[in-house]
């Protein structure tokens, strides 16, 4: 005499969920073959699997991403960087130069004369100081002091209207290279091509002229439409000869550094890539710092000081 099947022995006999294991279920995942109830398991590309392992699989899967960028590989910019969403370098370099601003209008008391002020007469680009001195860090301390309110304003805005979309276009390291290498290129040709007795140089033209510089070789490169760059340079260069007290020295030589320094990151050959955009910068400054090292050694010796003529402080250089 048979008996009919018992439903209670036929649940017990299923393994319970791994998560539940008050729920019995003849279900499991493909990838650990652990028992999982409905609730528990997704649809994969083959079968179903649980949510530990769907988690784990998108941790290495991220692992595995980063691997990949960092070996070079994947969505690039034009410079052979990795993308960026956001510009960040330019943002802090303009913050950089308002803040270094109000400090010299503090310290002089005024935001139209604030070059009267001990930051700004240590850091101005003054050939005696710098070559006769050798007070070599105000090639780099003149670009981001600006005179007066007219001054800070225009570059501030050119800074900002010109660097953030290069920067996004080379990626984050690439776009600050060049920007320094072009503030030595704008420092530099003051420096050889200037009388000893020139006049105090300051602002971060020279280095935005070099962002200049670099859309007209991302220009020739991609073969864009040349006219907003032709509307940009035309504009500069007129209030570059127009205006009085710009340093053309200055602009020349900031556009071009950042000109060629552009030319070795984008052109470089795409087999070890890093390596000849390295060698071709190296060979831009190598170039630009004997420049001045040369001019140097023709320059006799002085000796400088900081004093105050008029209750306003003064730099001064007396030979040796």
């Amino acid at each position: 005499m048979s008996q009919p099947p018992n439903p209670q022995y036929q649940q017990a006999a299923m393994p319970g969920c791994w998560w539940h294991p008050n729920r019995p279920t003849g279900l499991s995942c493909s990838r650990c073959e652990r028992p999982a109830c409905p609730d528990c398991l997704r649809e994969a590309a083959v079968g179903f699997h649980c949510t530990d392992c769907i988690q784990a699989g998108r941790q290495q899967d991220r692992v595995q991403q980063k691997q990949y960028r960092d070996a070079g590989y994947g969505a690039r910019t034009l410079a052979g960087a990795q993308p960026v969403q956001t510009a960040v370098v330019t943002p802090v370099l303009l913050a950089l130069n308002v803040i270094i601003f109000f400090i010299t209008v503090a310290q002089s008391g005024s935001i139209v004369n604030n070059n009267f002020s001990e930051l700004f007469q240590l850091g101005q680009l003054w050939n005696p100081a710098t070559l006769a001195g050798d007070e070599w860090w105000r090639i780099f301390t003149s670009g981001f002091l600006q005179y007066g309110l007219l001054h800070i304003a225009s570059n501030a805005f050119s800074l900002w209207f010109v660097g953030r979309p290069l920067e996004t276009a080379l990626g984050r390291v690439p776009f600050t290279v060049l920007y320094f290498v072009s503030m030595i290129g704008g420092s530099a040709a003051n420096l050889v091509f200037n009388d000893l007795d020139a006049g105090p140089v300051v602002g971060a033209s020279g280095a935005i002229f070099g962002l200049i510089g670099a859309y007209t070789v991302i220009v020739i490169k991609l073969r864009l439409n040349p006219t907003w760059l032709l509307v940009i340079l035309g504009l500069n260069v007129f209030i570059t000869f127009q205006v009085p007290s710009i340093s053309i020295l200055g602009h020349a030589g900031g556009f071009v550094a950042g000109l060629v320094a552009t030319f070795a990151l984008l052109y470089a050959p795409e087999k070890n890539r890093l390596k000849w955009q390295i060698g071709g910068i190296a060979i831009v400054v190598v170039a630009m710092i004997g420049l001045v090292v040369w001019k140097d050694a023709q320059t006799i010796s002085a000796s400088c000081e900081l004093t105050t003529s008029r209750g306003a402080p003064t730099y001064v250089c007396y030979p040796k």
